[in-house]
């Protein structure tokens, strides 16, 4: 007599199955055995989805994605429904029930591995960060009392009225940010946000007595650092500052894991709720590349009476780890201003701004109204675009792909309108003759940098030359991408004696003018991730790869002692984050790929400058520009939630006083 088969192993073998053909990771499938107990069949299958979509960018699991249909994206649509089988096939309320039933699983109030809240499955740190990012930006942080006649008169000072009675936005910002301990400033290329955040910086100082302010300037990435330390630098010499107002300006930014003082071999940073950073503002630029994690860490870490600007792009790709804080927190950016705040706003700026009825309890009509999120008082958006006219091709194009209107950006491609607007140029990847193309115009654009080697030129301008043209891809693997264009491109670069590898076996991939990428932080060496370099001979002959710090001086590192890094002349949009090109390619596969999103679209062609050209199919550049990223997160629903509480604890007080 064959003995019965156990449940529980056709389980854990239908999630090996998974893992086998590319739907799980081996460690889905092991957290899944280490968080279930034998008798828990749903929860293995939860467990094992859930961690797989944390890696893929979601902070929670919807209950109500786990069904067979939603498995895996639809994908095997079989082995689905043999994991459904397998976990009992429970309608949403067993779903829930048998969930919450298990030891692993809390409702936040008691320490467990998982949390389920409001219909939605956690790791226990993710809702915890999530929570604390909510509790942080639903605090009130508009200031009570404003010298409103001096912050008017240093306003108008710093942002001279136009002609043109639209408002201005950065003014407008900069009264947002003079005004809240807590501000965020988003907008596109080119609207001024590093423009905006010099003038509101003179402004703090302007409004502080001797201008004593502890200012510090960070962003995500070393490259991030480094243009928000340039920027600022040029932008401030056209300001009317005092000596002592420049001697408190920051002069230069440094990235968030060493502002936090992370390090590699511990999870906790230097600086927490319990060793607080040791400044009065703090600047946080590219805030859209901050993940949930970090950004709870950063605001734990901030003291209770810091101001914090947080400058982003919310239409730009979320962060690489899970979250899209900056894209959620700036959905609330079109509900508009309370009509205190907007009245308050209106008299700091002189530009009419219309307001909402105040929320709350209102005793002389004893009626209640809808709560308020704290978070829309201190946002602004920045809608006027400077860097790219209005005969654009590339701010047309951005502006297209952002509005998802996929047939407007494939018209903005034709023969026809490259014609007269001479920026943006595309070219089909179907073809050999496209690749072979595509691989002679990038070692074309490369060979005048590897000509600034060849002459010997300072390693600052030879990094300089390289960014003038930058090579992006969606995808790291196969022919379109990083990793295959790198090689052919290098091995056609050598075919040309643009390039000679070194024979010495242990440094055959190195050669002068190698540009590299580095991909882990090592805080020892003061290299982060992103930071890009390029390998030249020293004077003694000796190979060192030169890197630009944030305050614009030169480093160089033995290609040794460099922690993982890999070849730069094709990198990922993601990983050009925080960076601009005067020439930027964007290659695109000649088939599908999920990772095609109009997020990813829009990222790429607004790290240009001058010029795009791009090299993708039109079926499948408009598909991509009809998919947006969506992340699960209860962000929103939490400010919301906390707006909620406030909200009912003061109508109670309210009513009980009555």
């Amino acid at each position: 007599m064959q003995p019965a088969v156990n449940s529980t192993s056709v389980m854990m073998a239908l999630l090996r199955k998974a893992m086998e053909q590319g739907l799980l990771r081996p460690i889905d499938v092991q957290f899944s055995g280490m968080i279930a107990a034998k008798h828990e069949r749903l929860l293995q299958l939860a467990a094992a989805v859930l961690s797989r979509e944390t890696a893929a960018g979601h902070t929670c699991l919807p209950v109500e994605n786990l069904q067979p249909e939603q498995l895996f994206d639809g994908r095997v649509p079989a082995l689905a429904h043999e994991l459904w089988q397998a976990a009992g096939m429970p309608d949403r309320a067993r779903r829930t029930e048998e969930l919450a039933a298990s030891p692993a699983v809390s409702d936040g109030s008691q320490p467990a591995p998982l949390v389920l809240q409001q219909g939605c499955l956690y790791l226990h740190r993710m809702w915890q960060s999530e929570g604390v990012i909510a509790r942080f930006f639903s605090r009130e942080h508009v200031a009570a009392a404003v010298d409103e006649v001096r912050v008017r008169a240093v306003l108008d000072a710093l942002f001279p009225a136009a002609a043109s009675p639209a408002p201005d936005w950065q003014k407008i910002a900069a009264a947002v940010a003079v005004t809240s301990k807590v501000s965020v400033i988003a907008g596109g290329p080119g609207t001024g946000k590093t423009t905006t955040v010099t003038k509101l910086l003179a402004a703090l100082l302007q409004l502080t007595p001797d201008s004593r302010l502890r200012i510090q300037l960070t962003a995500p990435t070393g490259k991030a650092a480094a243009r928000l330390t340039r920027s600022l630098a040029l932008a401030s010499h056209e300001l009317p500052l005092t000596s002592d107002e420049r001697r408190w300006f920051p002069q230069q930014a440094v990235t968030l894991h060493r502002l936090l003082g992370v390090q590699p071999e511990s999870q906790l940073p230097r600086y927490h709720r319990k060793n607080s950073l040791s400044l009065d503002v703090l600047v946080v630029d590219e805030a859209a590349m901050i993940d949930l994690n970090m950004m709870a860490c950063l605001t734990e870490a901030l003291p209770d009476d810091a101001r914090v600007i947080f400058l982003g792009d919310r239409a730009q790709l979320a962060s690489v780890e899970a979250g899209a804080v900056f894209g959620d927190i700036c959905r609330f950016a079109e509900a508009g201003y309370t009509a205190g705040r907007a009245a308050q706003l209106t008299r700091l700026t002189g530009y009419s701004l219309p307001g909402y009825s105040l929320p709350g309890y209102l005793p002389q009509k004893r009626e209640r109204q809808k709560p308020v999120i704290r978070v829309c008082d201190s946002l602004c958006l920045l809608r006027k675009s400077y860097r790219f006219s209005h005969s654009s091709g590339i701010g047309q194009l951005a502006l297209a792909i952002n509005a998802g209107a996929g047939q407007s950006a494939l018209s903005l491609l034709t023969a026809s309108f490259n014609a007269s607007l001479k920026d943006v140029e595309h070219f089909p990847s179907a073809e050999q003759d496209d690749y072979r193309a595509l691989l002679q115009a990038s070692v074309a654009s490369y060979q005048v940098y590897l000509g600034s080697v060849a002459r010997h030129a300072d390693p600052a301008e030879i990094l300089t030359t390289f960014g003038d043209y930058q090579l992006l891809c969606a995808l790291r693997e196969g022919p379109f991408g990083v990793n295959g264009l790198n090689e052919r491109i290098e091995r056609q670069l050598q075919q040309n004696g643009l390039i000679t590898p070194l024979v010495s076996r242990r440094y055959m991939k190195w050669y002068a003018g190698r540009p590299v990428m580095i991909n882990r932080n090592d805080s020892a060496l003061g290299l982060f991730n992103g930071d890009v370099g390029v390998a030249l001979f020293d004077v003694t002959g000796c190979l060192r790869v030169w890197f630009r710090l944030p305050d614009g001086a030169m480093k160089s590192v033995h290609p040794g002692r460099l922690p993982e890094h890999e070849t730069a002349y094709a990198i990922t949009v993601h990983k050009s984050q925080g960076s601009e090109f005067a020439h930027v390619a964007l290659v695109l596969p000649n088939y599908f790929s999920s990772v095609l999103t109009r997020e990813l679209l829009y990222t790429a062609i607004t790290r240009a400058r001058q010029r795009l050209t791009i090299y993708a199919g039109q079926q499948i550049f408009a598909a991509a520009i009809g998919r947006s990223t969506q992340r699960c997160s209860r962000l929103a629903e939490r400010l919301t939630d906390c707006a909620t509480s406030s909200y009912k604890y003061h109508n109670q007080n309210q009513a009980g006083r009555g």
